[in-house]
């Protein structure tokens, strides 16, 4: 079971990523095709780099004060 950002593999699937985001594989696959979270194709599957979940905090990230 992955606990840390550095568990993470260096690409990660689709299916994967949503497991790491605890969202559904549909809503893992809209991120992608959308271009919400940066990732490359390799034949018909999506990989996923981490440092891509990461920039996906950190560009919505909301400030609580």
């Amino acid at each position: 079971m992955i606990t840390s950002y550095e568990q993470l593999p260096l690409f990660l699937t689709v299916t994967e990523l949503s497991k790491v985001l605890k969202v559904g594989r549909s809503t893992a696959y809209e991120l992608v095709r959308s271009a919400s979270i940066r990732s490359y194709r390799a034949g018909t599957q999506y990989r996923i780099p981490k440092e891509a979940i990461r920039d996906l905090f950190s560009e919505n990230a909301v400030s609580f004060r």
